[in-house]
């Protein structure tokens, strides 16, 4: 379930509440999981709602870590996005309705074509060795 919104302030840094909460973008090259490649899943910073695997991130480039496909596709909404004039398609948690990023059709072909472009402040990696510790172990076998 989603925190209620004092309880995101108190846990949440600027940032991650700025990002998660009111759709804001962090700096690219700038955040912690742009260039992270360490085996494990990614999950979302508000309700820790299983998101994405390492074995789907790539690097494109971009700045901001990039994935092919979320771990189940029903833990993402796609939000239709046409701010700052241009046309997109956001993507959010379902459980936790936090703002992670957007998506686009610019990805590796040979893994599906699509590019989760997603904001290191709206999630949290958790290592391949802490999975059964933090209550992730069922998610080893995807890593």
């Amino acid at each position: 379930m989603k925190p209620d919104l004092k309880d995101l302030r108190q846990n949440l840094t600027d940032l991650e509440f700025q990002v998660t909460q009111n759709n804001a973008t962090e700096k690219p090259f700038e955040n912690p999981y742009w260039d992270h490649f360490e085996r494990g899943i990614y999950v979302d910073k508000v309700t820790g709602e299983p998101l994405f695997t390492s074995k789907e991130k790539f690097d494109s480039s971009c700045g901001w870590p990039s994935f092919t496909k979320p771990v189940y596709k029903e833990s993402i909404k796609y939000v239709e996005d046409k701010t700052l004039f241009m046309h997109r398609i956001e993507v959010r948690s379902q459980a936790g309705d936090s703002h992670l990023g957007h998506v686009f059709n610019d990805g590796p072909e040979e893994m599906g074509g699509l590019r989760y472009c997603i904001n290191s402040a709206s999630i949290r990696f958790i290592p391949y060795d802490k999975l059964d510790e933090e209550g992730y172990g069922e998610y080893k076998d995807r890593v």
